[in-house]
């Protein structure tokens, strides 16, 4: 038998990882991208692996918090006004699971993906040798008030009690002793030792070469427009270079999937979150661990090679520009709780689109019109930390091999 052959779409960490196992699990792969293999979302976020990152955005009390940072002058949330059908459905579907059941359960399926994804991680990086500037520092959840520290005891305290995740506490002049990069007069924080963290555009540029050693086949420039099918069964890919055959095919195109919504069959309730970056040398004083501004969402991480500033959360559709406006608030941001907050010059600024599903969860699962193409798309912020093990499972899912988990939360008919 000839060997089966599979095209991947989308070349961000998602897809990338993806063309990693089937390629192992003995596909012939080829992998498509619209740009440049790992451009998009994956490239220059702030490259953290979030472990603690458990519970969802869709929490008890998150309208509320949501409609009174939209009030705020220079809110790291930003909902451009328009007509947008599917953003104000998705806002509303976003309100409607803000309550406890809906958090725990989404909670619950992230956290199984965590806990395999972490331990692939480690099974990778030992096995393919990738150079990414890995680091085990955990991360810093930092506070200037102390209504803010009240209110993460709270979370903090679901984390361990429910899902065994830990964090060390610093109240006060304890937290500048651990980090004294942090200006006085701070509230405190909360250390999450397990989390770890990397320069995410290295490591889809090793994890590149590996798949190339592997035998796959990459395609940059190339946009799918749709499939061509006999029934149930996609034949090809119909793309601006023509048609490219192939017994399977995946959807890991991130904020960009619901635009094949139409072809796949299904509802692809996605949102393009819109965050950016600034990538610049170290600081003098620079921080040693990597560090969330929680109240001004801010998010500074030391890299090897780099220091980069990132976050916020803007909702404008698939706006292409880069909003000076919403760069400026990263350095602002940090400026309230580092002595030296960035440094000059800015040698890249960036943006990206996250994919963000109202329900928290990503989607992992078979298109319902084509019995041979899978969907992986939709992991809010944690598209690089979940990449391995999405990887895994649509490898076993072509395969028609038991997935490692349950893959029924992550189902498309959820929606």
């Amino acid at each position: 038998m000839s060997q089966r052959h599979v095209i991947v779409i989308g070349g961000g960490a998602i897809g990338t990882s993806c063309a990693y196992y089937l390629a192992g699990s003995g596909w012939k792969v080829t992998l498509v991208d619209r740009d440049r293999q790992g451009q998009g979302c994956s490239s220059g976020n702030c490259g953290r692996i979030c472990n603690a990152h458990v519970l969802p955005l869709n929490h008890p009390g998150a309208v509320g918090q949501t409609l009174k940072a939209l009030c705020r002058r220079n809110s790291p949330l930003y909902v451009k006004l328009r007509f947008d059908p599917g953003l104000w459905g998705w806002l509303l579907q976003f309100a409607r699971h803000c309550n406890e059941s809906a958090m725990y359960e989404s909670a619950r399926a992230r956290a199984a993906l965590l806990d395999s994804s972490a331990a692939l991680y480690r099974r990778l990086l030992a096995d393919e040798s990738i150079e990414c500037e890995w680091q085990d520092r955990g991360c810093l959840y930092v506070y200037r008030t102390q209504s803010g520290m009240q209110s993460y005891a709270a979370t903090e305290r679901i984390l361990r009690e429910k899902f065994g995740v830990t964090a060390t506490r610093y109240d006060g002049d304890e937290l500048i002793e651990f980090e004294p990069a942090l200006k006085r007069g701070l509230a405190g924080g909360w250390h999450h030792e397990g989390d770890s963290d990397m320069r995410p555009e290295k490591l889809l540029a090793s994890w590149r070469e590996v798949l190339l050693r592997m035998g796959v086949t990459i395609i940059e420039g190339c946009t799918v427009q749709g499939f061509a099918r006999d029934g149930s069964r996609a034949l090809a890919l119909n793309t601006d270079r023509g048609p490219m055959p192939a017994d399977a095919a995946v959807v890991a195109t991130g904020a960009l999937a619901p635009r094949l919504a139409r072809e796949l069959g299904c509802r692809i309730p996605i949102q393009p979150g819109k965050g950016y970056s600034m990538t610049m040398r170290h600081p003098a004083i620079s921080p040693r661990v990597p560090i969330i501004f929680q109240e001004h969402k801010v998010m500074v991480t030391p890299m090897l090679s780099g220091y980069r500033l990132g976050s916020t959360m803007e909702f404008s559709g698939y706006d292409e520009s880069l909003n000076r406006q919403r760069l400026e608030l990263l350095k602002l941001g940090a400026a309230q709780y580092l002595h030296e907050p960035y440094t000059e010059p800015v040698e890249e600024e960036w943006y990206g689109w996250r994919p963000m599903t109202y329900d928290g969860k990503p989607i992992i699962d078979r298109s319902p019109r084509m019995e041979n193409v899978y969907i992986a798309a939709g992991h809010n912020m944690l598209g690089l930390t979940l990449a391995p093990v999405t990887g895994k499972l649509i490898a076993e899912l072509l395969d028609a091999r038991p997935p490692h988990l349950d893959v029924a939360p992550f189902s498309v008919s959820r929606f």
